[in-house]
């Protein structure tokens, strides 16, 4: 078997997000999410041996380690190893290998990274293991498990599917599950005013998601009103993507904030609000936090004759304006 080498797109998310975390979506009758697939990507590369040995690299984390064999891989103590032994306690390879994962993604960029490199390790394991999915969802159903088991946290599903598909997904949650739309970037004007830009502070998704799914259990009149907004917003936001309305994704962005705010206060930071007040004073129609927020990157809505100003605005207050388009469908 010759080398695997598999890349997954990571994602921007234009509205819902939140909504695909198990139950909330059953408490407020089915949501929707909309995202992105982005040009930022995670790669896992996977290299056959011919022994039992087993070699493990994450470029990212600066490590690389050697086992003799499986047991001893998933004997490692080391919780920087977690993520990959998790792969591991599923695929269960029966031969020894290298494997070498890396990720474009700033840490804690709010593009759904740790998902995409998720996608990346179980599009190669199941080429190596001779395992293939029934469908995108039996992948995404797996992967949102093993992030679970290794995040120790409520985890949602929505990331998974750029990864796995790339374009523009429009994912429906109800009580059959979830079904999933793609539709292509060409022909639309989505890239032209698309700007990413990293804060330079991480965020922490899975801390905000817990807080919101606790306040929700519990019934908590504002928190459920505010995920009813957003459901309505990622509504309206659907319908404006399927029928190219671009335009009016700067107010579906702004109102989106607004609910966001109300559902969790850590969505925004200082970093995140002197962003905003620099795009917006040098041409920028909107700004739109990029996954659970309090850091990362954000979505600069601005139109092309601005980008320029825009973007140069941005670097001098310290921020970084990232290379990085929307994705065709795979």
């Amino acid at each position: 078997m010759q080398k695997i080498v598999v890349k997954s797109p990571t994602r921007v998310d234009l509205a819902g997000g939140t909504l695909d975390l198990w139950p909330l979506y059953l408490f407020i009758q089915g949501a929707s999410t909309v995202n992105v697939a982005v040009s930022i990507y995670t790669t896992a590369e996977i290299t056959p041996h011919d022994d039992t040995t087993i070699e493990l690299e994450s470029v990212d984390l600066k490590i690389k380690k050697s086992y003799k064999n499986l047991s001893e891989a998933l004997a490692d103590s080391d919780p920087k190893m977690a993520l990959l032994q998790t792969q591991l306690r599923y695929w269960k390879p029966q031969k020894g290998f290298s494997l070498k994962t890396s990720s474009e993604s700033p840490v804690g960029g709010g593009l759904g990274g740790s998902s995409s490199l998720t996608i990346s390790l179980m599009k190669a394991f199941s080429q190596f293991c001779g395992r293939p999915f029934k469908d995108v969802h039996h992948m995404v159903h797996v992967a949102h498990n093993i992030e679970a088991e290794m995040l120790n946290t409520p985890t949602g599903t929505q990331d998974y599917y750029p990864a796995a598909s790339g374009g523009i997904n429009l994912l429906h949650y109800d009580y059959d599950g979830i079904e999933q739309m793609v539709l292509p970037i060409q022909h639309t004007s989505l890239a032209e005013k698309f700007m990413l830009v990293y804060t330079g502070k991480a965020h922490h998704s899975g801390l905000n998601n817990f807080e919101v799914m606790k306040d929700s259990v519990a019934k908590d009149a504002g928190t459920l009103q505010a995920l009813k907004d957003l459901k309505l917003i990622a509504l309206e936001t659907e319908l404006a993507v399927r029928s190219g309305k671009w335009d009016d994704l700067g107010e579906l962005f702004r109102r989106e904030f607004d609910a966001r705010v109300r559902l969790a206060p850590e969505f925004s930071s200082p970093e995140i609000r002197k962003l905003a007040e620099v795009s917006l004073q040098n041409g920028a129609e909107a700004v739109k936090i990029c996954g659970a927020g309090g850091g990362g990157c954000v979505l600069v809505w601005c139109p092309p004759h601005k980008r320029e100003g825009v973007a140069l605005a941005c670097q001098k207050a310290g921020f970084q304006v990232m290379d990085a388009k929307p994705v065709d469908p795979l």
